[in-house]
């Protein structure tokens, strides 16, 4: 019996295997909570349906839902109280998107555009999708909320440019969602995560580099493994966390701690 035992969990952003969320969905399942993913595209879907395929996870019912559409949003949420039986206990967002380009050279050369799309995928879709589950969650008498962020939300870190600053509009949405969906016992919290190779990942220059300095300087004087993070995930989810809200949860070998 796990710590998520009988516990409905509805995971986004899945993309492959190196995928944060994904990592946090086996670490979900393996404490015995009933799974389900949210996907953009039929293109993800077909992804995610490989990916599961003869796994312990496989069938686990796959929504599609571009999350920066409301109307999607709410018909996606309506598929899940139905699959749920109108009641969802747990949410992990993990989205984010930035152009290309707006993650090399300097920060000050991002379009209008390019930050309003970060904003709205890196972002919004955190509070749409809150807010779309808070009836679920009333229904089941409370719940949590989890997204995923990054040192560069507080500290420069060259390359991650309009990142960072949607990192610390993420967090402090944190802030904000927590307070006002505290009255319904619904939590809500982050867990920033050291640098891990993922699909995402690779689009930031300097990339590599990051991965080297968290090996040298943090504390524990090695990189994070996509697993911890998920483990992390998983007891923010869980009832174990059920005093924390509002808070972020640094999963980065103790980097975070270190004046260099």
């Amino acid at each position: 019996m796990g710590f998520m035992q009988e516990k409905r969990v509805l995971v986004t952003g899945v993309r492959n295997k190196w995928s944060i969320s994904w990592h946090c969905a086996l670490s979900l399942h393996r404490e015995g909570a009933q799974i389900a993913f949210s996907v953009r595209s039929d293109r993800e879907k077909e992804d995610t349906l490989k990916l599961i395929q003869g796994t312990d996870l496989e069938p686990t019912p796959i929504f599609l839902c571009d999350a920066t559409k409301p109307e999607e949003v709410a018909r996606s949420m309506e598929e899940v109280g139905a699959c749920f039986e109108g009641r969802l206990d747990g949410l992990l967002h993990s989205m984010a998107f930035a152009k290309r380009e707006d993650l090399s050279g300097e920060y000050l050369t991002t379009s209008q555009d390019g930050f309003a799309l970060a904003m709205d995928v890196s972002v919004y879709t955190l509070l749409a999708l809150s807010q779309a589950a808070r009836p679920l969650m009333q229904a089941a008498g409370g719940g949590s909320i989890v997204t995923l962020t990054y040192l560069g939300s507080e500290r420069v870190i060259p390359g991650y440019n309009i990142m960072g600053v949607c990192k610390a509009a993420l967090e402090s949405s944190v802030r904000y969602l927590a307070y006002d969906l505290g009255a319904d016992n619904i939590r809500v919290n982050a867990v920033s995560a050291g640098p891990i190779k993922t699909l995402s990942a690779q689009g930031i220059a300097g990339f590599s580099g990051m991965l080297g300095q968290v090996a040298e300087r943090s504390p524990l004087r090695r990189r994070i493994e996509a697993d911890e993070v998920g483990d992390a995930a998983a007891f923010l989810l869980s009832g174990l966390a059920r005093g924390i809200t509002g808070e972020v949860l640094y999963v980065d070998a103790g980097y975070n701690i270190m004046g260099l």
